[in-house]
């Protein structure tokens, strides 16, 4: 089995004698939050989560990226919500980056580690518990589901990282591949939650310019990433936040993977 990293902030603050200039920046089509802005100062609090911060690294903005919101939740010790989810009709993909949770989906409990990925289906009853002895930290993302008549919710997901096999994508040698977590084909799901994964060297070949929009946190390595008209350097904790339509490409730096947790919204009719 392939050894993964995956990066998770732990917090803190800067001390004094750190000098201001970083890569934080918000434009019209993106915004880069560098893992140098997770500090303590930031982090939110939630109803029902006992023991429980977050950092809210995207919301739905208007003329910006509209359609999910994105959390690094840290959940320490006997921490956890029986309650977590407090909005009708949401959907949520949850992916573990350092600890363990224990998590209980419509009477289903399962223990994710990291690497573990759980999809939530809309209006479905869970809970979250951190029963381990150290903090626990994952990613929340949300998304109003889109229903549509004659297509049932989606069913409940549990899998894990170190099980799927990453699809290859074509004609690139093996450098460029994506692990899917659900099937592409399955048109009751709206967002997809996916890790994509560049070896050292491996590049996007054009700008990809596109309705979707995107969440990136990068999960382990570094590139070169093209957002809109800019090459921006980024590394493991830094997260993009991507309107639709902007260009995007990257050349992945290497020594390591350069690999990605993505999301993107799919399979609907844009609204009118």
């Amino acid at each position: 089995m392939t050894e993964r990293s995956y990066y998770a902030p732990t917090g803190g603050l800067p001390p004094q004698t750190q000098i201001l200039t970083d890569r934080a920046m918000f434009t019209e089509a993106y915004a880069v939050i560098p893992k140098g802005t997770f500090s303590d100062i930031v982090t939110s609090y939630l109803p029902f989560w006992d023991k429980t911060r977050f950092w809210v690294i995207a919301r739905p903005l208007s003329g910006f990226a509209e359609t999910f919101s994105q959390y690094i939740a840290e959940v320490l010790p006997g921490g956890g919500s029986d309650r977590p989810e407090t909005d009708e009709g949401v959907e949520a993909v949850l992916f573990v980056v350092e600890g363990e949770i224990t998590l209980t989906v419509m009477g289903r409990t399962d223990r994710l580690g990291p690497g573990g990925y759980a999809y939530i289906p809309p209006d479905a009853e869970w809970s979250l518990k951190n029963t381990s002895d150290a903090p626990a930290r994952f990613h929340w993302i949300r998304k109003a589901y889109q229903f549509v008549d004659g297509l049932d919710v989606p069913d409940p997901i549990i899998a894990s990282d170190h099980e799927i096999a990453p699809t290859v994508m074509p004609d690139t040698n093996g450098v460029w591949a994506t692990t899917r977590f659900v099937d592409p084909a399955d048109m009751r799901h709206d967002m997809h939650v996916t890790i994509v994964t560049f070896q050292p060297g491996g590049v996007i070949p054009f700008a990809e310019t596109h309705v979707m929009e995107h969440g990136l946190y990068v999960l382990e390595g570094k590139a070169v990433y093209r957002l809109n008209q800019d090459w921006v350097e980024v590394e493991a904790g830094d997260f993009m936040w991507l309107r639709a339509f902007c260009p995007q490409a990257c050349y992945a730096g290497g020594p390591g993977p350069f690999r990605y947790l993505l999301y993107k919204d799919v399979n609907r009719h844009m609204p009118l």
